[in-house]
């Protein structure tokens, strides 16, 4: 018996499940199938989400021997017995090569694959989980087109799921049946993976209890047996990344419901540590001196979180990044290191004040006078003197921000300096 993925995989790209940016009426990838293109494609997106059946039905569609290989596994020795089939009884029309997980493979590898696609021996069609323009070489890159793809919403999934189930009912021995709101179930569960949700339908069929003579699956058993699998996250992946950035974007945008969902994706991931720095770099980042005490509360809750584990860690990071997104925003210490090291590094390093330098450093008998003027026996410890160095003049790096706490700081000192 055929696997059910296998059994209910498209054959047509009207069967494709979303995907209608590419698929849909007028689209470019499905003008360029339907033209019997030859092009070498690069297919970006999540899992499950149809880069495999697409490539089968341009295969078809050129009538090209499609060998299929996966770049975890396979070595260039792969790809050359591929290439020894072309011109031959095995691949007479030529031959297009599927390379799953292309990330996978080195620049070295990668750039091998130029000369095949050069000469025309190969049609190539990539896929990658993530995001091409950081993990393949830009020659290859140049060769290629890229198609995004993007998970599918649970509503496009469903029918894809209702497909499998009456197959499984078809296939069945005993009647089987199942609760009206399990295709929904499933479908929210496996966070736009067709193929997660096919492999969900394949083991709720198979642990089904016979009950008077007749299978039924229930809405409770799609969700012990899926509900995890809407969580997309792999911590070295762009998953990992995005997901981080959505919960600074968040906090950073003072909205806290969003804030503590993104930091509930991370938690419920497995995921402690990355959160606790993330949140860390926020109090520093975006609150900053608009409440200094901030980093002091997250620092606690961090050491809080770090100390319980998981899942007790939830509490003491919640309440610091909701109090991190209630909190005013500042970047101005951001700003103001940001702009002192770019400087630094374009080469402004002028000789430190001669006052400002260690009076050790001198040598034995030839000390100079630092003319040094020690603020704190001025009035209100304070007393003009030069401290950047005199090729930067009279360079700012820091701006006031415009919370209560930094225009406070503000009025105190343009008071103390008279100005």
């Amino acid at each position: 018996m055929r696997p059910l993925a296998d059994e209910i995989r498209p054959q047509t790209l009207d069967e494709v499940a979303g995907q209608k940016h590419l698929l849909g009426d007028g689209a470019l990838l499905r003008r360029l199938i339907e033209s019997g293109t030859s092009a070498n494609l690069i297919f970006y997106g999540p899992s499950g989400t149809g880069k495999t059946t697409i490539a089968n039905i341009i295969a078809k569609r050129t009538e090209k021997a499609l060998y299929h290989l996966n770049a975890t596994t396979a070595s260039l020795q792969d790809v050359k017995n591929i290439i020894a089939d072309v011109d031959t009884m095995l691949a007479p029309n030529g031959v297009l090569l599927y390379l799953d997980e292309i990330q996978y493979f080195n620049k070295k590898q990668q750039q091998s694959l130029l000369e095949f696609m050069e000469n025309g021996k190969i049609t190539l069609i990539a896929s990658t989980t993530e995001n091409p323009y950081f993990y393949i070489y830009n020659a290859l890159l140049s060769r290629s087109t890229v198609f995004e793809f993007k998970a599918l919403t649970a509503e496009e999934t469903v029918p894809a799921i209702v497909r499998a189930l009456k197959i499984e009912k078809e296939r069945s021995g005993l009647p089987f049946r199942w609760e009206d709101s399990v295709p929904d179930t499933i479908a929210a569960a496996c966070g736009g993976d067709v193929r997660k949700a096919i492999n969900a339908v394949d083991l709720l069929y198979q642990s089904a209890k016979p009950e008077n003579g007749a299978l039924c699956v229930t809405s409770n058993d799609a969700l012990q047996l899926a509900q995890r699998s809407a969580m997309r996250y792999d911590r070295d992946g762009d998953a990992h990344y995005d997901l981080l950035s959505a919960l600074q974007k968040s906090i950073r945008g003072s909205d806290p419901d969003a804030a503590v969902y993104y930091l509930g994706r991370l938690l419920v991931a497995g995921d402690l540590l990355s959160p606790c720095r993330r949140l860390l770099v926020i109090a520093a980042e975006d609150i900053g001196l608009a409440y200094p005490q901030a980093i002091v509360v997250t620092k606690a809750c961090v050491d809080a979180a770090l100390q319980l584990g998981l899942p007790e860690a939830r509490l003491p990071l919640a309440e610091a990044a909701i109090l991190l997104a209630t909190a005013p925003k500042s970047n101005s210490a951001h700003n103001a290191i940001i702009a002192a090291m770019t400087d630094i590094q374009k080469g402004k390093v002028g000789d430190i004040p001669r006052h400002l330098q260690n009076v050790h450093a001198d040598s034995a008998g030839s000390e100079k006078a630092p003319g040094y003027k020690y603020p704190h026996n001025y009035p209100n410890h304070y007393t003009p003197q030069r401290y950047l160095p005199e090729t930067l003049g009279d360079t700012r790096y820091y701006e006031y921000g415009e919370n209560k706490t930094e225009q406070a700081a503000y009025r105190y000192w343009k008071e103390i300096k008279g100005e």
